[in-house]
């Protein structure tokens, strides 16, 4: 940092040092303008004779300006006083007027244009009239028209930096909004991404962990009597653990820096993995049934993810809630521009006559109802875990539709229509 930006940021943090400084520097002038002349001939000056009165206005217009930036327009007043008595006092007069056009400048520059207009012609009128009226000089005199433009140029020169300063400080707080801006949005954006990964987490942590835990009853089960199905058993525990791994792999690995060094990754799972996750359940001792209608239809890859999950989260459900003999059917049909996926199970449940759904194949829900428009999901979403809530998010964020709810006789039903057109459709679920 430079001495004099020093100094001037050591006199701005005690402005009323810098007004007194400006005070001095003001009273240096005026002294110098009332009581030394330069001679007619050559370039010597000649001390005028000291008027007490003249003075004594002078200190005071000085002294005034002490305090501009507390009171502005009581100095100003009280420095056009002074002015207006040192026009009328005689020769040789005191240029106490120097005093009036700082503080007219400080008026100026510390309040709005309505204010500087009116301070401004007030100020000017009043001293240029009083000196062409009442001074000693003639009303034509150059020192009378000089009052006249110091006064425009005070006022003027106050309004130009109270502009400037309104700009800079217009431009400041438009960058400090837009800063807060840009922290909401990426605030956003790490909840969002945060939602987004908790919810594949979930999927995948409550898909592979329920068939875990099946299988591993099922080996503990007949490890004595049947050491064959055991080791089967088993097998299907490994290669479970070894899917959850693989997607867990892949899931963390977008948590990455883009510096960090690549991890192995798979697509993201999609209809085209339906039969694989269905064989998983029969594996784990639920059958399942599947039908397609979707005549090959190419889905965008976030609505292929997300049909996916869906009738992964409704089939970990069904596995878990409906029941030993439960028998789950899941079907995929292409209706226009929409697919719609539907997971039926038969396991036990009582629909009450408020739609509530417990015990019933997704035994998560507490509540059901039908979809009355895009991006809406039925049922209450505080249910006995987050799977629903998961579905619900995702039909949503694609701006589908999602209806759970028991079906009658017993059972449950999840049905998800997703459009295939979408803003969210076309980007990249990763």
């Amino acid at each position: 940092m430079t001495p004099l930006a020093r100094a001037h940021r050591r006199l701005t943090a005690h402005p009323l040092a810098l007004d007194a400084a400006l005070a001095a520097a003001v009273l240096l002038c005026m002294l110098a303008g009332s009581f030394v002349d330069p001679r007619e001939q050559g370039v010597s000056w000649e001390l005028r004779t000291p008027d007490p009165l003249s003075l004594l206005l002078i200190v005071l217009g000085a002294a005034a300006l002490v305090l501009r930036r507390r009171a502005p327009r009581t100095v100003l007043a009280v420095t056009g006083v002074l002015s207006v008595v040192e026009s009328v006092t005689g020769d040789p007069r005191a240029p106490v007027a120097m005093a009036a056009v700082v503080a007219l400048y400080t008026v100026a520059s510390t309040t709005d244009r309505p204010t500087t207009l009116r301070a401004g012609l007030l100020t000017t009128t009043v001293l240029t009239g009083t000196a062409m009226l009442a001074g000693p000089l003639p009303w034509y005199a150059q020192d009378n028209l000089a009052l006249l433009a110091w006064t425009g140029i005070g006022a003027t020169a106050g309004d130009a930096v109270r502009s400037r300063r309104a700009v800079v400080q217009a431009i400041r707080e438009r960058a400090e909004r837009a800063e807060r801006t840009r922290e909401e949005e990426a605030r956003r954006r790490v909840a969002e991404e945060r939602l987004r990964i908790a919810r594949d987490l979930h999927d995948v942590v409550a898909h592979h962990i329920a068939l875990v835990n099946v299988q591993a009853g099922v080996a503990a089960h007949v490890m004595d009597r049947r050491p064959d199905q055991a080791k089967e058993a088993l097998a299907h525990v490994r290669e479970a653990g070894r899917s959850a791994l693989d997607e867990l792999r892949a899931t963390v690995g977008l948590l990455r820096q883009s510096g960090d060094p690549e991890a192995p990754t798979e697509p993201a799972p999609g209809l085209d993995r339906l039969d694989d996750l269905a064989g998983t359940f029969r594996s784990a001792g639920l059958p399942v049934e599947v039908a397609r209608a979707d005549h090959d239809t190419r889905l965008p890859a976030a609505v292929d993810l997300a049909a996916y999950r869906v009738i992964q989260e409704a089939l970990t459900n069904v596995r878990k809630h409906a029941g030993p003999h439960a028998r789950a059917e899941v079907s995929v049909v292409r209706v226009g521009p929409r697919i719609e996926v539907t997971v039926l199970d038969d396991g036990p449940g009582d629909a009450t006559g408020s739609g509530d759904a417990t015990g019933s194949g997704s035994g998560e829900a507490t509540g059901s109802g039908e979809a009355t428009g895009p991006g809406e999901a039925t049922g209450p979403p505080d249910g006995g875990g987050h799977g629903l809530l998961g579905m619900r998010e995702r039909v949503t964020a694609l701006r589908g539709t999602l209806t759970t709810g028991p079906r009658y006789g017993g059972g449950f039903r999840v049905h998800a229509i997703l459009p295939l057109d979408t803003p969210s459709a076309s980007e990249d679920p990763a």
